[in-house]
């Protein structure tokens, strides 16, 4: 979790008018809630007395053996309430619909005060051997992945954990997806109304791999095709001398046919092991339907990114949308074996399983290789909009592109999973290769979130998200940390030698000359070992970064290793600092040039009440 540092800037005022908006619309929606509910109440009182009027005028009309009127008083309150009752439904939609739509509003709000406890959880990613997603907070609780997710589709949010987890991307992929986020950035309500017309499908997320398993599953029912005719020809059958035995025209010769019936199903594998498989994935069927279809109406602007993007929903010759349906509905038969004696019984009048196995195998040979398609367009569109609602959030921050010119240049560079109250902007320039920023500094002057500032922006840049900086330039850069580092007791590592394998996995990725630049973060470099040793460790590792395909910034309490700025070509002595004032430590995190003139350790124990001095001898 981000440690929250404080310094006294204001919040930029397109933030405000970003809050203020959504706090505006919210006001709003709870008014129209209000008022649709207590509209939607006296809908419900006046369907009980139209139908008590209905029912008395009607009785009475009867007992005074006025018959005609009586039926015509049945047929016109019978009409007036299906009328009453129609408009009582739409409105019930249209609460149902601004409720789902203000709770979107209130995430958005949450996702702009950084309130974490009003988003919805953020499903595990697993990263924990990630060279730097660990270190810089990208997943998890109240990680970067937690803020930005708003996918409905496990394929969405898998894609925007991979433009976060994989880089850099292809120059020409980055672009165009950039182009993707910008051009959602705008469309506010394309992106709002895709995920509400999700959730009026219920709560649950779109399981893409499931419903694929469902159509990549092979079914081997030999003779299918003549057995499904012959049980309903034995079906037909059946109920035709049934109803002729009812009447007495023949004796019950159904009981021959309907056993024949039975014998053969009985006999024959229903397709027990899918439909299994397959029983209740018709909502999440129906919820893809309803939402491809919002994307096949909404990308018809040729040339657009979305349109791009959407391309293989908006050029098949039969609508996605209305396919997925269908499977829906032959889903939707399935499901009838949730329910045994329902089941049973409509099994017993038709064949019912075979039907809607022979229905799957279509379906299985028609679309099983064009759904990883429609699925992809959904979590291409959903990743980007996650990116695009946060660069709606957040106006002021800047859309970066990368630039030849300069390893990676910033200025006020801040981080963005801190509030903006308690934000505080710094400048960075790794002019090329070699170049090595060694920060000292006391503890708790914002060493390893300055780190964590640079990365995370560095990632979104690089995902095709704008950053959280007044300027960004950079080159594509493949990211490295040693931040974060923990022992294992399952694998048998100690503190030290994990974070030894940590730091020579940065180190070999730096020898790839071939593969772009690594941008290196280390945090306290070999702080797992004792002083002497830590010197000689990293004074030799430091100057093998120096020479390596690689750039960034490495911190440290050792005040001795400053002067390698003497001998070391590109690295550049920084620190952060701090103040005593009325007997407390106070920080302002801001970045300044040479090593640190100050040490805080013992100012600290101090503070807290600890001994800093050997007792005397006896």
């Amino acid at each position: 979790m981000v440690t929250l540092i404080v310094q006294t800037a204001r919040p930029s005022v397109p933030l405000l008018d970003r809050e203020q908006t959504l706090v505006r619309f919210l006001r709003r929606g709870d008014r129209l809630l209000r008022l649709g509910t207590g509209a939607s109440a006296s809908f419900s009182r006046w369907r009980l007395v139209l139908f008590l009027i209905g029912f008395v005028t009607t009785v009475g009309l009867y007992r005074l053996e006025h018959y005609s009127a009586g039926n015509w008083s049945t047929a016109l309150f019978l009409i007036g309430f299906v009328i009453v009752a129609a408009y009582h439904n739409r409105l019930e939609h249209r609460i149902h619909r601004l409720t789902i739509w203000s709770a979107l509003k209130r995430q958005h709000l949450a996702r702009l005060r950084l309130d974490w406890q009003a988003l919805p959880p953020c499903p595990p990613v697993t990263a924990e051997a990630h060279l730097y997603a660990p270190d810089l907070d990208l997943t998890g609780p109240h990680s970067l992945l937690h803020l930005l997710d708003t996918a409905t589709s496990t394929q969405g949010r898998e894609r925007l954990a991979s433009w976060l987890l994989t880089q850099p991307p292809d120059e020409q992929i980055w672009k165009n997806r950039q182009q993707l986020v910008r051009e959602l950035t705008r469309l506010t309500n394309v992106r709002d109304r895709l995920t509400v017309q999700a959730r009026l499908m219920g709560e649950a997320e779109i399981n893409g791999h499931r419903i694929a398993a469902v159509l990549q599953h092979q079914l081997h029912l030999p003779y299918l095709h003549i057995i499904l005719p012959v049980q309903a020809l034995l079906a037909v059958l059946t109920a035709g001398l049934a109803l002729a035995a009812l009447l007495n025209l023949l004796p019950g010769y159904w009981m021959i046919s309907f056993g024949l019936y039975a014998v053969i199903y009985l006999s024959t594998d229903q397709g027990e092991e899918l439909l299994e498989h397959a029983v209740g994935l018709h909502h999440e069927v129906e919820k893809l339907g309803s939402v491809l279809q919002f994307l096949e109406r909404r990308a018809n602007n040729t040339g657009s990114p979305l349109a791009a993007a959407c391309r293989a929903l908006t050029e098949a010759e039969t609508a996605p949308s209305a396919l997925i349906r269908h499977l829906a509905w032959a889903l939707h038969g399935v499901s009838v074996k949730a329910h045994p004696l329902i089941h049973l019984a409509f099994n017993a009048l038709c064949p019912w399983d075979l039907f809607f196995t022979f229905r799957l195998q279509q379906f299985q040979r028609r679309i099983q290789s064009l759904l990883p398609l429609w699925l992809n367009c959904l979590a291409e569109v959903e990743a980007a909009s996650a990116l695009a609602t946060f660069a709606y959030l957040h106006p002021a921050y800047l859309w970066p592109a990368p630039a030849g010119t300069a390893a990676l240049t910033a200025t006020g560079l801040g981080h963005p999973l801190i509030p903006s109250d308690k934000r505080v902007a710094n400048d960075i320039t790794l002019a090329s290769r070699g170049t090595i920023h060694l920060v000292t500094g006391s503890n708790m002057s914002g060493k390893s979130t300055f780190l964590r500032t640079i990365g995370i922006n560095l990632c979104l840049a690089q995902a095709g998200a704008p950053v959280c900086a007044k300027t960004f330039a950079w080159t594509w850069s493949r990211l490295a940390c040693c931040i974060r580092v923990n022992d294992s007791l399952d694998a048998g590592l100690s503190f030290f030698y994990a974070e030894v394998k940590r730091l020579k996995s940065i180190l070999q990725a730096t020898e790839l000359r071939d593969s772009p630049p690594v941008l290196f973060l280390i945090d306290e470099i070999f702080k797992g070992t004792n002083n002497r040793e830590r010197l000689i460790g990293s004074r030799a590792y430091i100057q093998a970064l120096a020479h390596s395909n690689g750039y960034g910034l490495v911190t440290t309490h050792d005040l001795e290793l400053t002067d390698l700025e003497q001998s070391t070509p590109g690295l550049i002595n920084s620190h952060f600092q701090e103040t005593v004032a009325a007997g407390t430590l106070q920080f302002d995190y801001k970045l300044r040039p040479g090593p640190c003139p100050t040490t805080n350790a013992l100012r600290i124990m101090e503070l807290e009440g600890l001994p800093t001095n050997p007792p005397p001898r006896s």
